[in-house]
């Protein structure tokens, strides 16, 4: 039988590497926007004091291919020599059956690399590799001299095997879906001074947000906007369900998986528990466990734990609340598109709490969030402070304005807040702004558009 020769991969690597030929990588990489994690994904690529490879991990078409991309650019406009960068995609059948490190050497060999050679090495789509965390480790051993970028979008497997692997030689940097800042400077808003005073404007920006906000690709495409089910529902979501977690776990009966995250899904951000999900899907209760822990793993939900009116965490933790990644999957699995006139539609208010969560994703705060509830009330979200063990923030997000003039729709959280030593608390209102004073409680009512701008306007980069 033929099998495929070395001449015939190198003529594939110098295809997929033009930079070699033309000095520059295609100009759609150069205008497509950048990611606000781009700076601190680049500046890990060209660290040399540390030798590590970096694993860039995420769910499907956030950008990660497209980051790559962008980080040869900027290489060679910081004057590195277009043949010393190696780019490849290992789901090309081309490199079947081929090592890192046998693709390695054939770079090598078509420049006249040695192994001190100062090299930069990007393998996307690792996951379809095997044993590939084995046999990174050992070049990052064996190739002082030469930086390693892996990716891939099973980010279950690829944390999993990061974390066994590769103590001490991998950093893990995960890429999310879109928040909700740099949603807007993918759109061209206004820069966040102006928008923010902008209420009715921006609240437009936030429902499109929830809409279709989360993948780049479908922020830019107009044609794909239209057509959200096939591109989020088939491409995404049934990729991942059907062919990334079954081949990682062994997972058979994909249907079950299929009809859990359906309805996890439409109730984003409900309160649950394993029973109650075992009676809603038809999956039995130890399967639940299992597929919540996969469906975590590969990005595509987040839970968030139970607190009593003391804030104090239950060891059982067998209630939760389970949010989408990524608020526009509902939309495009449902058809379901949020309307700014429906104030009162509990399918808002839900999505709003997704929409709110995402944006911790890009914070060390994301563990610290639970939510409270007792047997005569609750709050949306209770932060944590691990360090100190008490209670440092309450949120509670509405979607409506109404609240600011009935007070006592907050009793409980003003009395979670009295019996936890907090002095003031947020509530996430529609477009309402202002403070109020309720026994001894400072109440800052704020937009949830624009407590959700200020996650990533604070924590990363505008342009």
């Amino acid at each position: 039988m033929r099998q495929i020769t070395d001449i015939e991969i190198k003529d594939r690597l110098a295809f997929d590497n033009p930079w070699w030929e033309t000095n520059e990588v295609e100009n759609r990489f150069r205008s497509l926007p950048f990611r606000s994690y781009f700076q601190e994904f680049y500046t890990l690529i060209k660290s040399a004091d540390v030798r590590r490879a970096v694993v860039l991990m995420g769910p499907r078409r956030v950008g990660k291919t497209v980051m790559i991309n962008q980080a040869v650019t900027r290489l060679i406009d910081d004057g590195i020599d277009p043949k010393h960068i190696m780019a490849v995609s290992l789901e090309a059948p081309t490199y079947t059956g081929k090592t890192l490190e046998d693709l390695l050497g054939l770079f090598q060999d078509l420049h006249g690399h040695d192994r001190n050679s100062r090299l930069f090495v990007f393998y996307d789509e690792i996951q379809y590799h095997k044993d590939w965390e084995r046999h990174l480790k050992s070049l990052v051993d064996s190739y002082h001299s030469i930086q390693f970028v892996v990716s891939g979008s099973a980010a279950a497997a690829l944390k999993l095997k990061s974390v066994e692997s590769g103590a001490g030689r991998f950093t893990d940097f995960t890429l999310p879906p879109l928040l909700f800042s740099e949603f807007l400077r993918f759109r061209g808003a206004p820069e966040p001074a102006i928008i923010r005073d902008d209420t009715p404007r921006l609240n437009r920006f936030f429902v499109e947000y929830l809409n279709f906000g989360g993948f780049p690709e479908v922020v830019l495409n107009e044609a794909i906007r239209r057509d959200m089910p096939r591109f989020v529902a088939d491409d995404i979501i049934s990729k991942v369900l059907l062919r990334d977690l079954p081949s990682l776990y062994g997972i058979t009966d994909t249907q079950e998986l299929n009809r859990l995250f359906n309805v996890i899904a439409y109730n984003t951000g409900f309160e649950a528990n394993v029973p109650e999900l075992s009676t809603s899907s038809g999956v039995s209760a130890n399967t639940i466990k299992k597929y919540l822990d996969y469906l975590e793993a590969a990005f595509l939900i987040h839970r968030v734990y139970r607190v009593d009116q003391n804030a104090r965490r239950f060891r059982k933790r067998s209630q939760f609340k389970v949010y989408l990644t990524n608020p526009s999957m509902r939309a495009a699995l449902f058809d379901a598109n949020a309307d700014l006139s429906q104030e009162n539609d509990p399918a808002m208010g839900a999505l709003c709490e997704t929409a709110y969560v995402a944006q911790h994703r890009l914070t060390r705060e994301i563990d610290d969030i639970h939510y409270g509830r007792w047997k005569t009330g609750e709050v949306d979200f209770v932060y944590l402070d691990k360090r100190k063990q008490r209670v440092s923030a309450v949120d509670e997000v509405k979607w409506s304005d109404r609240i600011f003039n009935h007070p006592e729709e907050l009793k409980e959280l003003i009395g979670f807040c009295q019996r936890n030593s907090l002095h003031d608390a947020w509530v996430l209102t529609r477009s309402f702004r202002g403070e109020r004073h309720i026994d001894g409680i400072r109440v800052d009512f704020i937009p949830v558009a624009e407590k959700c701008l200020e996650f990533g306007v604070t924590n990363l980069p505008w342009r």
